[in-house]
């Protein structure tokens, strides 16, 4: 396994976004404005519920994010799939934290249960996944994991079964 810290800053991910963290070709997290998190405060190969690995992260939410203006106008909410997307985001970012090569790509989801809104006038979201399955052999990368966002405390969302593959395509 590779050996990178156990959290990371703005700046890490915005490195981690150009390809300067895990090395061209691995995995990557997208730049902004479609980078969902501002820090990731905890990652772990052998942590969480499972014992298989954990990424703990927030994103600091504020009026003037861009999604807000367009969705909708005169009642802007985060439209649920970024939310979802930001897990996904940290579901492929723990695979090439653990060392795993290639590109990261978002193959599936078993349920989602959106509970709660993310108005202009919340502070935080914080994502917490917890994997149930880290999978690396000759012909298959993949991460299965369940996750949870919370706006202020509050869970807003409940996800299965997400799915996440490095490949080399």
């Amino acid at each position: 396994m590779a050996q990178f810290p156990s959290s990371f800053d703005k700046d890490d991910l915005l490195k981690c976004a150009r390809g300067e963290l895990f090395g061209p070709g691995n995995a990557q997290l997208p730049a902004p404005p479609m980078l969902m998190m501002d820090r990731i405060t905890d990652v772990s190969a052998d942590g969480g519920a499972h014992g298989k690995g954990h990424i703990l992260a927030e994103f600091d939410i504020n009026p003037d994010l861009w999604f807000f203006e367009c969705h909708f106008p005169g009642n802007p909410i985060m439209p649920g799939c970024l939310g979802l997307d930001g897990l996904w985001q940290l579901t492929g970012f723990n695979l090439g934290w653990r060392g795993w090569q290639g590109r990261g790509m978002a193959v599936g989801v078993g349920e989602v249960k959106l509970t709660g809104m993310v108005r202009p006038d919340r502070k935080m979201l914080t994502y917490k996944i917890d994997f149930k399955k880290a999978i690396q052999t000759r012909r298959l990368t993949m991460g299965v994991a369940d996750g949870i966002v919370e706006a202020d405390g509050e869970m807003i969302y409940d996800v299965k079964d997400m799915k996440v593959v490095l490949s080399e395509a």
